[in-house]
């Protein structure tokens, strides 16, 4: 423990006592908690106004730590697990019985993640040492919010709430879920990860579970950040092709801000930015420039849809239920 910053050292200690914290990981802020403890669990589902049985992604610091959730790991998985991990993958497994129940939401899988944040390792690995096996960690916003990517966001939904400040999040969107719990791996929610990312790495096909031909798309366990609508600033999202927001913007005023990859010609009141032409660029910058339009007081906010393509997968999918 000696080359432990003191700073990692009581974030861990406050985990091993049952508290809540705000975690810098690569993709969101997680509002952190021993993922084995339910009343430290409750605690997150209460400051977030989650229900209960929405379940939580528990983050381990490496890949030796996932047995401890999961009664099996198949082949396919651990494959995702060596390629990607550390990093932004979620996969849901069969969990142990009587293990991280309230974490779960009372479901029989477990969603697990190896975060590659070098101060969400460094306080992963101490937290290990004091017992906490995992830390379950969403986003540390209110449920169905505009996620945090500073530590500034998470104090604004959190005021009192201790947070380790790791700097901007390098991802900026959450990470890609996919479920390894029905014998073929299913993507559950689009990251930065794309599905052939994902096949390659797996040696099979990863299905998706929006297409029809994902025979476990109907019985695919609860995960996170799936409902129809989340991901919402205060104003109304409204998500438009480039032919919409360019024959809608001159009726445009000081209600509206537009955030675009095409030059448009708006009125002089309207808050116009620059969308990023490439999709990591996006998605690194997607939640803060919601968060900063939502505080500029304007009611609507028009967004560009993102191009067609696989690597815009994660940012339409965090628009589209921003805009449900």
């Amino acid at each position: 423990m000696s080359a432990v910053s003191s700073e990692v050292l009581q974030a861990a200690q406050a985990l091993a006592r049952g508290e809540l914290l705000g975690l810098p990981t690569e993709t969101v802020y997680g509002l952190a908690a021993d993922a084995s403890n339910p009343d430290a669990v409750k605690a997150i589902f209460a400051a977030k106004g989650r229900p209960a049985d929405h379940p939580l992604i528990v983050h381990v610091a490496q890949a030796s730590q996932v047995l401890v959730f999961a009664r099996e790991l198949p082949e396919f998985a651990a494959r995702l697990m060596q390629a990607f991990w550390p990093g932004p993958l979620t996969l849901i497994l069969p969990r142990r019985d009587a293990v991280a129940q309230a974490a779960a939401g009372g479901h029989d899988t477990i969603a697990l993640r190896c975060p590659s944040h070098p101060m969400a390792q460094a306080v992963l690995q101490a937290a290990q040492t004091l017992g906490v096996q995992g830390v379950a960690a969403p986003s540390a916003n209110l449920f169905g919010s505009v996620s945090p990517t500073t530590a500034a966001h998470v104090r604004t939904s959190f005021p009192h709430l201790h947070v380790l400040d790791g700097g901007a999040c390098d991802v900026g969107i959450e990470s890609t879920i996919v479920d390894c719990s029905r014998g073929a791996p299913v993507l559950l929610r689009p990251g930065m990860l794309s599905l052939s990312q994902l096949s390659q790495a797996c040696g099979v096909s990863v299905l998706s579970a929006a297409a029809e031909s994902a025979p476990v798309s109907q019985n695919a366990p609860a995960a996170p950040g799936t409902l129809a609508s989340h991901y919402a600033p205060r104003a109304r999202l409204r998500l438009m092709s480039t032919l919409e927001l360019t024959t809608l913007i001159a009726s445009a005023d000081d209600a509206v801000a537009v955030w675009a990859r095409s030059m448009l010609k708006a009125p002089a009141a309207v808050r116009c930015r620059a969308m990023p032409s490439d999709a990591v660029a996006c998605a690194h910058e997607l939640f803060a420039q919601l968060r900063d339009m939502d505080a500029s007081g304007v009611k609507e906010i028009w967004v560009e849809a993102p191009p067609e393509g696989e690597a815009w997968d994660g940012v339409r999918d965090r628009l589209q239920r921003a805009a449900a």
